[in-house]
């Protein structure tokens, strides 16, 4: 896999300020602790609170959002959620690529939605579908009546499955359909995002940054 080149945080800095009068978009994609990662116009940016550079500044957290101030407006961004536009930004065409940041473990743990509920995943390249348990799936109120019923092969032997297609999966800001999924009987900690979301895109890492562009 390519390796993505670092943007140099002078550049960065330089890009912010530069935007700082115009209208910007700025996405919460990550937490790690008490930091946050933001994409800014297409570049990357880690923050704590308190921490400012360019126009872009971490004000606090607040639960599991981020007041931010961008130009001198204030925000609070949720992961996956909508993007801050500030200084009467036009909102942009649909986004292709979702950035993330590894935690700890070196696992990727991106906030999501199925089907416009929120929920949490971990990105899984060894899975060949979305995997969810059967309580998760309760919460997000999927219909299994029709679910088509498979073996699964694990460490502990042989699973009776439920085999679905899951009408939206979103990770960030961008959102596909029809992606296939199982649910397995018991609980799992994360919606384990597998190949049947990620063969959509081209996936690529840096060191603790994975980026997942739609083919």
């Amino acid at each position: 896999m390519k390796r993505l080149a670092r943007p140099g945080v002078a550049g960065l800095c330089l890009a912010l300020a530069a935007a700082a009068t115009q209208a910007q978009g700025v996405v919460l994609s990550g937490r790690m602790g008490d930091r946050a990662l933001f994409v800014v116009d297409g570049q990357t940016l880690t923050l704590r609170p308190g921490e400012r550079r360019g126009g872009l500044g971490l004000l606090r957290w607040v639960g599991d959002e981020a007041e931010v101030e961008v130009g001198g407006q204030r925000a609070r961004l949720r992961v996956g959620g909508t993007p801050a536009l500030v200084g009467g930004a036009v909102p942009r065409a649909a986004a292709r690529e979702v950035v993330l940041s590894a935690g700890p473990g070196g696992h990727f743990t991106p906030a999501g939605a199925i089907n416009g509920r929120p929920v949490r995943f971990m990105v899984d390249t060894g899975a060949t579908l979305v995997a969810l348990g059967r309580d998760e799936a309760a919460r997000l109120g999927l219909d299994l009546s029709g679910a088509r019923p498979a073996v699964s092969q694990t460490a502990n032997g042989p699973v009776a499955v439920q085999m679905i297609v899951l009408d939206r999966v979103r990770v960030g800001e961008v959102e596909i359909t029809q992606v296939g999924a199982v649910v397995m009987p018991q609980p799992l900690p994360y919606v384990l995002l597998g190949n049947s979301f990620l063969s959509r895109f081209q996936m690529r890492r840096d060191n603790d940054v994975m980026r997942l562009e739609l083919r």
